[in-house]
Parts: C-alpha cells; structure tokens; sequence
C-alpha cells in the first residue's frame, strides 16, 4: 500500500527519535545540573558573607529558611541545613576555583558555564590554575556527590579524585561514598607489582599500576554466612561464589567500569590436565585479561608460582594478537610489603598483590538472626524463579 512506512524503516525511525529523546534528556539534566550548581554557589557565599562577618545572628538561616518557604511555598532542598551545606560548599571551593568575588560585597550571580568558552573562562578566573577538563568534570556531578566528596575528603588532590572517577563513571552516591570508605585515593597505585619488568611500553606499566588498588573492600561478602551456605567447598571457592553472587559490587570494588567479567573457575586444559583460574575479567583500558587468584590468610610466596604458571597458560591459550599479556591480581588477608615486592620481581608475568577486607563478624544480636534472613532469601529465590518459569 502506497505511503506505509517499511518495517526497516520504523525501525530506524525509532531508534534516531530515541537517541534524539535520550540525548536532549541527557543535555537538559546537565544543564539543569550546572544551574543547580550555580545557585548553591552563589547562596552558599552569600550567607557565607552575612553569616561570617556576624551582621547575621546565630538563627539567621532558620530564619531565611523559613520566609523562604513562606515566599515559595513548596520550595524543596533549601533547609536550615542545605543552606549550612551551600555555604560549607562555597567556602571549601571558593579558594580554589575563584569564581566569586570576595572583594566586593554583593556577590554576583556565576556566568552561564554551558559552553567550552565559559568553562575555560570560569577556569582561568581561579586563584589557583583548574584545567577546563577538571571544571567540566566538577560541573557534571550533583551537589550530593559534592557534599559526600568535600565532607569526608580534607586532600585537594583526593576531592579532584573522586570528582573525576563519579564523572567519568557515573557513580551513585552509593557507589562514590563505598569507595570513599574503601580509601581509593589512599590504595590506588600503591601495590606491589613487577608491571615496570613485564609490561611494555612504560606507559602500559604506569597505567596497568594506576588501574589496581593494593587493597580492595569487599564488605558485601560475609564469610560468616556463606560459610554454612558452602560449607563442603574449599575457603577460596566460596569467597569466588560469593563475589560472583555480587557482582556488580565486585566490579565497582575492583574499580568500576573498565572491568568486564568473564569467568569463574576458569577452566584452562593444558597438556592434557586441568586448571582452574578463580576469577578472570577483562581490562577494557588496558586491553588485557586480568587473573585474579584469592587465598584465605597470609600471603606466601609459592602463591606466586601458580599464578605465574596460570597467566603463561591464559595468554598461550586465550590471549588474541591484539591483546596485551594477561595480568595476575593475587588477593589475599594480609601481607608484608617488603617481603612481597621482593618475592614478586622474580616472576617473568605482570603480577600484583593485594589485600581485601570481607565482613567476618555478624554483630552480636543479628547471629542468632541470620539462618533465619538466609532461609527467607533462599524461599524468595525459590519462589520467583517457579513465577518466571509459569510465564515462559
């Protein structure tokens, strides 16, 4: 019939209104989001300046709370204590972005910062040199990333961190506040690894040591529970259970989105036996396999060896020409760090070592509590995988 539309074309049709829908969604909540930013700057210094020179008494922001809502009634985010946030907000960041005069009295309202211009303009006005890269950085993430970045983080150079990685990785505030607690910014670099002897160019080593941490917080796993829940599989096989069980968190653990998950218990056949690697991912940035072995306790250098042995076999066995050699992850409690930089230098595949914490402990009035919560997930699991089969 003259004049419909080809199923491929509805197709495509679709698919370009869709991405045309999601991209003006997407550039709307941006700048929806640096307006945002702005306002609470500009409010944050300007009761900064009544507030701290004491022409505003002690309940003066209560006060302004509240007539503010009786102007605008409905007014959502302007309480006594977002306002004591705005004005933490601008004074933990107006030193080192300058953008607001502290010189005249009435503070002005910040320029537009929608195009690269602005924002190189915004960056060239601080009393301290902020590159365009980190302002669009700074100016892309929501005032609640801000507060858990500048109330828990003290460093510059720690805040400029996080603001990076929440986004260039879209972090929740969920995911940027455990990998606060974690101490990324302590941990990330600092394992001990033979990268520099294994891995060429230097820029691969640099990048492969800035990718890992040398301790990982796996606080989703409970030792303690899934001891009973596997309690005939070896220690390490229920801690790659578990991780598995929680993915997610333990790609957002190990380091967020360059980490593709691609096995447990690897299945390696070499010269007619069998080997199994615990888990094994994929490092997009780097473009490599990554092996990571778990060990209950103490690190001990024979661990080494096996690893060792099982990246040699990954990259004869799997690795593609475009691929760079697989690198070896071993975590395990605890380490020395001498003893284990010296161990590692030994081995002719890219290894680092790290440590990983796990909750052990059940607080005292939740055990007897915990078959209980175990059993009652089982029966939900159970329970909607019969629903999903009935609908199938």
């Amino acid at each position: 019939m003259k004049g419909e539309i080809s199923p491929k074309d509805f197709t495509v049709a679709v698919a370009d209104i869709k991405l045309a829908i999601l991209q003006a969604r997407a550039k709307a909540a941006r700048v929806s989001n640096v307006e945002a930013l702005k306002l609470y700057f500009f409010v944050g210094g300007y009761v900064s300046l009544k507030t701290r020179t004491a022409k505003w008494g002690a309940g003066a922001i209560d006060a302004l709370s509240e007539r503010l809502q009786v102007e605008l009634p409905g007014l959502r985010g302007f309480s006594p204590q977002h306002i004591r946030f705005m004005r933490q907000f601008y004074e933990e960041w107006n030193t080192v972005l300058g953008l607001v005069s502290n010189v005249h009295p009435e503070i002005r309202y910040l320029p537009s910062s929608e195009t690269e211009e602005e924002i190189c303009y915004l960056a060239s006005s601080s009393t301290t040199p902020v590159s365009s890269e980190r302002m669009t950085d700074f100016l892309s993430i929501g005032f609640t990333h801000h507060r858990s970045i500048f109330g828990k983080c003290k460093q510059l150079d720690e805040r400029w961190y996080y603001i990076s990685r929440c986004a260039r990785e879209q972090w929740t505030v969920e995911t940027l506040e455990r990998h606060i607690k974690a101490k990324d910014y302590d941990h990330v670099g600092a394992l001990p690894n033979n990268f520099s002897k294994t891995l060429s160019p230097i820029a691969l080593a640099s990048q492969a040591v800035r990718s890992f941490k040398d301790e990982y917080l796996l606080d989703f796993v409970n030792l303690d529970n899934i001891d009973a829940r596997y309690q005939y599989e070896t220690d390490e096989r229920v801690l790659s259970k578990s991780m598995v069980w929680e993915i997610e968190k333990t790609i957002s653990a190990l380091g967020g989105n360059d980490f593709c998950f691609m096995a447990r218990e690897k299945r390696l056949i070499f010269a007619d036996e069998e080997f199994f690697v615990d888990l094994l991912f994929f490092h997009r940035g780097l473009k490599a396999m990554v092996a990571v072995e778990l060990k209950m306790g103490d690190f001990h250098p024979g661990y080494l060896g096996q690893l060792n042995f099982y990246l040699s076999a990954i990259d004869k066995l799997m690795k593609k020409d475009d691929e760079n050699p697989t690198i070896g992850l071993l975590l395990c409690e605890t380490m020395n760090k001498p003893v284990v930089q010296l161990a590692v230098q030994g081995y002719s595949q890219p290894i680092g070592i790290a440590t990983y914490q796990a909750l052990k402990d059940i607080p005292e009035p939740y055990k007897t509590l915990a078959p209980v919560i175990e059993g009652v997930r089982c029966v939900l699991v159970e329970h909607n995988a019969s629903g999903n089969k009935k609908h199938k």
